[in-house]
């Protein structure tokens, strides 16, 4: 049955769970819940709901307050799509080494994103969140140590594995951990409704910090006061932060784990491609972590176990990554060979397109005016004659943006000029006014400067700053810019 939804937040929870066909060993059913299936792509999108939606209901969150969170990604995504909905400020603090794609998105869902050193790791980016908050007054969410993300877990994501294996055993459930409340709020529920299936927990190998046995140094209200010296560098972003989260000891200490797993770097990485490869899902390191541990356990266990992984995120986060360091974004030899298999459309021929037919489009005096007005407004002497999609325009603006240039885009494929055909009457009078065909083109005072290459050519000489200056446009001086690096990677001139 279809169903239709009153917001967004309506569709966290009730991800899929997944056969696994091809990588499961023979007469084993390997299954993987895939969180990817929540609307910001992450099982971290449950924890904010359930975190804010818990400070609502005790009035510890008022309307309009700034929430804050120390986050590695998912989580801050998953805040900005529930503040973004409730109407809440988000700040988010983030060390900088986690992955690029994960502070623009973010960005885009009007967070706010406060990096710290990748030296001080996990535990700086909290405690950055802590010093803010209470300047501020801001509210934290204490995602590490905040009952209510176990909890949300616990009504949520243990009772949808307790429907989805309510007509047969579940064998094994596997997680892994980065604030602790999936582990904690779905093994409970599974220790009391379904007491015969084993809980294991995966951590890197490089970065055992429950297997060191090692206790957690911590402050009054249950935050880490220090990083454990456990902690190594791992591959594995949003799992095993540089110290054991006060939900995952809750865990620990009610003897919910039967067993810890040990995943190694690389091994995340191959079955993370193995995934994408052999079974279509397209997921993140996590994943690939967990899954290795469920290939561990599917190998010694005997035929018709059921084993359930929970895979975090979408392979999407992970893009700057070494998941995908050996993809490559030009043809490899192989697909050269492919492309050189038929005679056209190739690079290292001349192309054999026709160009595309022109309609002859006269100049008007209307357009003719149109031009000598705007050449001639000294109230914005910078105007850029453009196309709204075009790659070349839009480097340019961004180079304008870049340097705070303020100016005029006169858009000619743009609907407010399409009637009578006004952009094409307009750009015949430019062309012949430019004897240049070719769009953009850019005047600063009314003297015409040229297109996109003229441009850059002129920014990287001086010559254009120097325009600027005569005509009293002010602008940021951005000389270490180089405005190659603004066009799209297809547009770089190359070796194919």
């Amino acid at each position: 049955m279809g169903k239709r939804y009153n917001n967004i937040l309506e569709t966290v929870g009730h991800t899929p769970v997944v056969r696994l066909d091809r990588l499961a060993p023979p007469g084993i059913n390997l299954f993987v819940k895939l969180e990817a299936f929540n609307p910001m792509g992450s099982v971290k999108d449950r924890l904010a709901l359930g975190v804010i939606e818990d400070a609502e209901r005790r009035g510890l969150l008022q309307p309009g307050q700034t929430v804050i969170e120390a986050t590695s990604g998912n989580t801050g995504i998953g805040l900005a799509m529930v503040c973004a909905r409730k109407g809440y400020p988000l700040v988010v603090t983030m060390a900088e080494n986690f992955s690029i794609e994960r502070r623009r998105m973010m960005r885009f869902l009007g967070a706010r994103v406060v990096l710290t050193p990748a030296a001080e790791k996990g535990s700086g980016m909290l405690a950055k969140a802590v010093e803010l908050a209470e300047k501020h007054g801001w509210f934290l969410c204490r995602q590490f140590e905040n009952e209510a993300n176990a909890e949300f877990h616990s009504r949520t994501t243990a009772q949808e594995i307790l429907d989805d294996f309510a007509d047969t055993r579940l064998d094994y459930w596997l997680t892994g951990f980065g604030t602790g409340g999936t582990l904690k709020g779905v093994a409970r529920v599974l220790r009391q409704h379904s007491p015969a299936t084993r809980i294991l927990v995966c951590e890197p190998d490089n970065a055992p910090l429950l297997g060191s046995g090692m206790r957690q140094a911590r402050t009054a209200s249950g935050a880490p006061s220090a990083s454990h010296p456990s902690f190594r560098p791992h591959l594995m972003q949003g799992w095993s932060p540089d110290f054991i989260p006060k939900l995952t000891e809750d865990a620990v200490n009610a003897g919910l784990i039967d067993e810890l797993l040990p995943i190694a770097g690389q091994d995340a990485l191959d079955c993370a491609q193995a995934l994408a490869r052999q079974e279509g899902i397209f997921c993140g390191i996590t994943a690939g972590a967990t899954l290795a541990g469920g290939l561990q356990v599917a190998r010694r266990s005997p035929a018709g176990s059921n084993i359930l992984c929970m895979l975090p995120d979408t392979g999407e986060r992970y893009l700057s990554t070494p998941l995908f360091a050996a993809i490559e974004t030009e043809m490899s030899a192989e697909e050269m060979e492919i492309a050189r298999s038929t005679p056209g459309y190739r690079f290292d021929r001349p192309s054999t397109t026709p160009p595309p037919a022109t309609t002859s489009v006269a100049a008007t005096p209307e357009a003719e005016q149109f031009l000598h007005s705007v050449l001639h407004d000294r109230a914005q002497p910078v105007v850029m004659f453009a196309l709204e999609w075009c790659e070349f325009c839009w480097s340019l603006r961004k180079l304008f943006s870049r340097c705070h240039i303020d100016y005029r885009s006169v858009d000619l494929d743009s609907a407010r000029y399409q009637a009578d055909n006004q952009g094409g009457a307009i750009r015949a009078a430019l062309n012949t006014h430019t004897g240049c065909v070719t769009i953009p083109q850019v005047f600063i005072g009314g003297e015409f400067v040229g297109g996109c290459t003229e441009v850059f050519e002129e920014f990287r000489s001086g010559r254009l700053q120097q325009r600027l200056q005569a005509a009293n446009v002010a602008f940021d001086d951005q000389a270490a810019l180089d405005p190659y690096s603004l066009l799209p990677g297809w547009l770089h001139p190359r070796g194919r």
